[in-house]
Order: C-alpha cells, then sequence, then structure tokens
C-alpha cells in the first residue's frame, strides 16, 4: 500500500513515536492529529508541517469536531501516569471510543507494546505467548492497561466491522527521543542506569523503520485483528547501547542492577519479516543519530 493522497488520523500526535509518523506522512497525505496538546510549541511544529490539530484528552474523550471521515487510523496515543482510573480509562475506553467514531475507516492500525508478555527470563516472546505484568515492577499500569487496550481493539474490530491490526511494539527510538536518549541524559548528569539482572535485552526499533512499515502493518488489517510484534532485528542489551552512547558522548554510563528495572524483552520477529517487512536502520546509525541530534557539540570529542 503506497499512502498518498489519504485521509490518515493519528493519536498522541505530539509523542515520541507519532510525531515523526505524522510529519513524514503529512508530505503527501491530509494527516488530522489528535494530541492533548499540553505543549503549544508542539502544536505549532505540528501545524507547520501540514498537520491539521485537534485537542482530545482520551481520559475524558470529546470528539465532537474531529473529522470522522479518514482512510485510515494510527492509534498510538498511551497513557501511563500511574493511576489506574485514568490509564485504563485512556488506554481502553479511549481505544473503543476511536474505533466507534472511525468506524468507516478502511483500516485502524491499534499500537500496543511488548510489555504486554509475561516476563520469561530474557527468551524470544512471539505473538502466541503467555500475556502478563511485564511492567508491573517499573510502570504498575503500563502492561495491564495495554492488554485491556488489545482487548478493547478486538472487539471494536468485529463489531464495528473495522479492519484492525494489533502491532506490539518494542523500544521505540530515534532523533532526540526514547529510551536511549533517556539513558544519555541521566549519564551525562553522572546518573546511575537501572538494568535487570536477567540481562536487559530489548530489539530497539527506530522511528524511520516504524513510518516505512507502518502500511504493510495496515495491509495485514482485518476484522479479526490479527497481532504482530514491531521491533528490530538485532536484539541489544543496554548496556551495549549505553557503552555506544557513553563512546560517542565522552562519558562513561553507571550501572546498578535492580529487580524493579524493567526486564528484557527479546523479541520473535519472524512473523513480522513475514508480513511487514526487516528493518533497515542498525542500531548503531540509530544511536549516533540520537547523540547527533540532542549533543552535536558532543561528537567532536
Amino acid at each position: 500500500m503506497a499512502l498518498t493522497g489519504r485521509a490518515i488520523a493519528i493519536t498522541g500526535v505530539t509523542g515520541q513515536v507519532a510525531a515523526p509518523v505524522a510529519r513524514a506522512m503529512a508530505a503527501d497525505n491530509h494527516v488530522i492529529g489528535l494530541a492533548r496538546f499540553s505543549d503549544p510549541a508542539a502544536r505549532v511544529e505540528l501545524e507547520a508541517a501540514g498537520v491539521e490539530c485537534h485537542p482530545v484528552d482520551l481520559t475524558k474523550p470529546d470528539l465532537t469536531g474531529v473529522p470522522s471521515e479518514v482512510d485510515h487510523v494510527l492509534h498510538f496515543a498511551v497513557t501511563k501516569i500511574g493511576r489506574w482510573d485514568k490509564d485504563l480509562a485512556a488506554n481502553g475506553v479511549g481505544a473503543g471510543e476511536l474505533m466507534s467514531h472511525f468506524r468507516g475507516a478502511r483500516s485502524f492500525l491499534h499500537c500496543s507494546s511488548t510489555a504486554v508478555y509475561r516476563p520469561n527470563g530474557g527468551q524470544p516472546m512471539k505473538e502466541s505467548d503467555p500475556l502478563g505484568d511485564h511492567h508491573g515492577q517499573a510502570m504498575p499500569t503500563y502492561s495491564i492497561s495495554k492488554i485491556a487496550a488489545e482487548t478493547v481493539a478486538r472487539f471494536g474490530a468485529r463489531h464495528f466491522e473495522l479492519p484492525t491490526t494489533i502491532a506490539r511494539l518494542n523500544v521505540p527510538y530515534g532523533d532526540g527521543s526514547g529510551w536511549p536518549a533517556f539513558h544519555l541524559e541521566l549519564m551525562l548528569g553522572g546518573l546511575p542506569i537501572d538494568v535487570h539482572p536477567d540481562g536487559s535485552r530489548y530489539n530497539p526499533i527506530h522511528h524511520r523503520d516504524v513510518t516505512r512499515l507502518v502500511p504493510a502493518l495496515l495491509d495485514m488489517a482485518d476484522t479479526t485483528a490479527p497481532v504482530v510484534n514491531l521491533a528490530g532485528d538485532e536484539v541489544v542489551a543496554v548496556e551495549e547501547w549505553c557503552h555506544l552512547l557513553g563512546d560517542l558522548a565522552g562519558c562513561e554510563p553507571r550501572f546498578e542492577a535492580s529487580d524493579a528495572a524493567i526486564p528484557s524483552a527479546v523479541i520473535d520477529t519472524t512473523r513480522q519479516h513475514e508480513m511487514v517487512g526487516a528493518c533497515e536502520v542498525g542500531w548503531r546509525d540509530g544511536m549516533r543519530e540520537v547523540v547527533a541530534t540532542l549533543h552535536p557539540e558532543l561528537l567532536a570529542h
């Protein structure tokens, strides 16, 4: 599928994943962006890129005034403030409100997370593996509310006959955002980085790969709401990417083992490769871009 000349609604459009997707797709499509827009500057930047912005708070969704006639919906919004009432309302009920509003769309991409899997000691996780409270120690509401949201997405796909794909995303990053960017700032501040004793290994995926794979994710949408992992092709430990970031930025990472850290989420990408495709951005190149965007002056050290 080539996404050109389409009307595309994108939720969470100020977020680290949705913002670069929206900016890229606005070049050739009519992009309708939904977010709280608590930062006026983020809205100005998106509108300058051609995104039509509509303030929406999914903890108490009011979609009045948001155009409902769109071709595709990319639901990237997530709430993780740690309050069960707010997070379940926004992530679960909010997904249902969106699917009802956009019920006439050709396809709906529900962005979930590999945080829905039960921790398994760092073995590759495939789509059929057991679900569980993967992030519970670090983010008490996150995994459970994302599982709830997947359940609502499955109901909405069937009830509204809205072709849907559920994509379980693993450690998105790129440019100046994401978990590695957070780690870089900790390192520069001389602060330690928590790592899980199981090895803290993940499949980080760059924003450009997420954007490039969206059309294929929409192509596989069906009223059965198929599930697919969305992850980078390379398994990387937190220590590995932090050492590379440190080498580039001229600082030394410090690590502290903690059972409260997020456990490993090593991803089986077999189905992704079959249904969606492989990634193109290598993690080393991606991490260099993180430093170049946030602290270009440090690359000359």
